[in-house]
């Protein structure tokens, strides 16, 4: 039997991948929306030996609240990146992350959907009535660290601050380490270099 959260997906219309270590990457954007928290959850559901197994990380899947409160001038667009929830079909792939040129998950695929909130207050505008834009805009998937394949311990952060402008951030190192060594365990299993990632609003 299907996870609940891959029966969810289907109930949903989208695809879910079997076979050994064939990843279903996914995100769940909680219910509440309060900016600047690690409220959400990444996770990823896959078979070993035709068993599933589900890991779940905490993360945030929304920016924080300084791109939220400056609408991300920094990066020269009009508005804050906020991505959509859907299914992002081979969107992603392992490659350098971010100033000091990391392995993680890249965009480098397909193009995804964003909300750009452009109004400088921390509510989180991810509704019908938002600007909705599709593309290629560096929506990553990647640690709330500079060097997380050299942190001696886990290291855990609280508060989004600058470390989502729009991307998918794991809050712990390990997370985002475990996710990273099933990323590549597919690649050595199924031949398979890209990934697909399915955000999901919370729905229980």
């Amino acid at each position: 039997m299907l996870p609940p959260v891959l029966q969810h997906m289907q109930s949903l219309g989208y695809a879910v991948f079997t076979g050994d270590y064939n990843l279903n990457l996914f995100g769940v954007r909680a219910s509440t929306r309060t900016s600047d928290k690690y409220d959400d959850l990444i996770g990823c559901a896959y078979q070993v030996g035709g068993l599933w197994q589900v890991d779940y990380w905490p993360a945030t899947t929304d920016p924080g609240a300084y791109y939220l409160a400056t609408a991300s001038e920094d990066f020269k667009v009009e508005g804050t990146a906020i991505l959509v929830p859907d299914q992002y079909r081979g969107a992603y792939e392992i490659g350098l992350h971010g100033s000091t040129r990391y392995l993680a998950l890249v965009q480098t695929g397909a193009p995804v959907k964003v909300y750009r909130d452009d109004n400088r207050d921390l509510v989180l505008d991810t509704n019908c009535s938002s600007e909705v834009v599709t593309g290629w805009f560096g929506i990553n998937i990647h640690a709330s660290s500079m060097q997380p394949y050299d942190e001696v311990k886990d290291k855990s952060n609280y508060s989004v601050g600058k470390w989502s402008g729009g991307c998918q951030v794991h809050a712990t190192t390990a997370g985002f380490l475990e996710m990273m060594r099933l990323a590549q365990k597919q690649i050595e299993v199924t031949g398979y270099t890209t990934f697909s990632y399915t955000l999901l609003n919370q729905w229980s």
